[in-house]
């Protein structure tokens, strides 16, 4: 079912409007967005996953596809569609496959073709990065030395190696999430920037290496000039063909031909909607200091981390740098945490306790994080929260490290247990979980200092951005002010913004973030270290 909810702004009609629509791990995600930057409808709509077996995960492009519709009829409904004029999307970085006639085919053993995508969390290629890796090829400089299991190249090999012949061998086109999601509205099988760059070894300045498929053994992408992965490629927000074709426009419920942006992943396009906020009047040092001086934090079932410089900065262990694969015209780094949202919610709802949680957040309205929050208000006494895990540790590597190990094999941990199962025993948990993803980001900061970052500021945005326990703990454990925008949906504000720069309402990205949407960061709230 599509819950939609309707937000102030109608009240004074705009002329324009804009469409972003985001896909993440668990759903589907559209707002209706006009020039001014206030959000007038958001609505949302699950998706099916499949874990066949352990680290194989997988999705259906057909299913996403009919969730983009759903929740996109949702927004636009008793809206003058000619006001509409534009379409953005934004998308996990999981690996589309299709015949040579565009029809899905199996990833999976079972040979059901219906599951054709393989997630950005799946870690089946554990022997194909391996492999890679040993090579040492130059194109790996760019992903902070060493590929990880989540990137694309592995996952094709792995396809080559263990599907010849029901994928391999009749595959026709290999797309990134968002780029299906951009082909499948137009028509237009133009590759996005931002993921060729960051997913795909491409480079923005050289192209397609040659001799890296060679090395790999996929040489046979090389074939017609690299047309099953792509050889047209556009920045985030250019203009796709001729805009969004007739059949697509009846599906999605807007009208043919308005523009449809070359599209971010999801992450991408949340940095993008909150880098360049404007925090004139707050008394923060990044007021006075450049854009590079900020670090988005992308916090959902994983977490990423943007950085972006003039230059290229070679971080050991962190993926890039890529130039203009988020901000035109700047490198950019991403660190990033395999799993934070998803591993809280591993460790609580595993704890014994969990249906007595479940019982006692019901009965007060709340959700389970808004009771657990409150909980360890109640039990910390007169001390800081943060104490409370004085005892207790947790090491969050549980689906490896991603940044800055760059350790696929690491495992998780928790230290300081005792024969508890109490609410407090899992509140305390809770809350070293927290803490450990805090120190996560704390030591992925470090890192990129090191390497020649100057970092003074984190915006986060995303689902965990959210919580203010999760908030505050990195204030506390960073030591630096973290900075929300008022539009907490900064990952559509972003997709909505491609849409706006494709329409040609605004000439540039940069131009955008100046003078589109004022409204979202009118008001900020910042957390401070106590």
């Amino acid at each position: 079912m599509v819950e939609g909810t309707m937000m102030s702004g109608r009240d004074q009609e705009p002329s324009h409007y804009y469409v972003g629509i985001d896909v993440g791990t668990g759903s589907v995600r559209a707002a209706l967005v006009d020039q001014r930057g206030l959000l007038l409808a958001f609505a949302e709509q699950p998706i099916k996953k499949w874990e066949p077996q352990f680290n194989h995960h997988e999705q259906s492009s057909e299913d996403i596809w009919a969730a983009c519709c759903l929740v996109t009829k949702e927004v636009v409904q008793g809206i003058d569609a000619h006001r509409i004029r534009g379409l953005g999307f934004d998308a996990t970085c999981s690996l589309v496959v299709l015949d040579k006639e565009f029809h899905p085919l199996p990833v999976n053993h079972e040979g059901d073709s219906s599951r054709n995508v393989i997630m950005w969390l799946d870690h089946r290629a554990v022997s194909q990065v391996h492999r890679i890796n040993e090579t040492k090829h130059r194109v790996l400089q760019y992903v902070g030395g060493v590929m990880s299991v989540e990137m694309q190249a592995p996952k094709l090999l792995w396809l080559k190696e263990n599907l010849r012949e029901i994928c391999w061998d009749k595959a026709g086109h290999f797309f990134d999430l968002p780029d299906f999601l951009s082909w499948k509205a137009t028509g237009v099988t133009a590759r996005s920037l931002c993921s060729l760059v960051c997913k795909w070894t491409y480079s923005a300045e050289k192209g397609w290496d040659d001799s890296f498929w060679k090395m790999i053994g996929l040489e046979d992408l090389i074939d017609d000039n690299y047309s099953k992965i792509g050889n047209l490629v556009l920045l985030p927000g250019a203009s796709l063909g001729i805009g969004l074709t007739p059949e697509a426009a009846r599906e999605l419920g807007l009208p043919s031909g308005i523009a449809v942006a070359a599209s971010l992943i999801d992450a991408h396009a949340g940095g993008l909607g909150v880098i360049g906020a404007d925090v004139r009047g707050h008394g923060l040092t990044c007021e006075r200091q450049p854009v590079t001086s900020r670090l988005a934090v992308i916090c959902g079932t994983s977490s990423c981390h943007m950085g972006i410089s003039k230059d290229p900065v070679f971080v050991p262990g962190v993926w890039g740098p890529y130039f203009s694969a988020m901000v035109p015209g700047f490198w950019l780094n991403e660190g990033g945490q395999s799993v934070t949202g998803k591993l809280i919610d591993h460790m609580v709802q595993g704890h014994p306790a969990f249906p007595e949680l479940q019982a006692k957040a019901t009965a007060r309205c709340q959700s389970i994080y808004a009771y657990l929050n409150g909980h360890l208000d109640l039990i910390k006494k007169a001390q800081p929260v943060g104490f409370l895990t004085v005892d207790l540790h947790v090491w969050p590597d549980f689906h490896g490290n991603r940044s800055p190990l760059a350790d696929l094999t690491l495992k998780g941990m928790v230290t300081g247990l005792t024969l508890s199962q109490d609410l407090d025993d899992l509140a305390i948990l809770y809350l070293a979980t927290v803490q450990a993803i805090a120190f996560g980001t704390r030591f992925i900061i470090e890192t990129m200092e090191a390497a020649g970052h100057s970092l003074s500021t984190l915006f986060l945005c995303g689902g965990l951005s959210k919580n203010p326990l999760f908030v505050q703990m990195h204030a506390d454990i960073t030591g630096m002010p973290v900075v929300l925008s008022q539009e907490v949906e900064s990952v559509l504000v972003g997709a909505a913004i491609l849409g706006a720069c494709a329409s040609g309402d605004f000439t540039s990205v940069q131009l955008l973030q100046v003078e589109f949407f004022p409204g979202c960061f009118s008001r900020l709230a910042f957390y401070l270290e106590l």
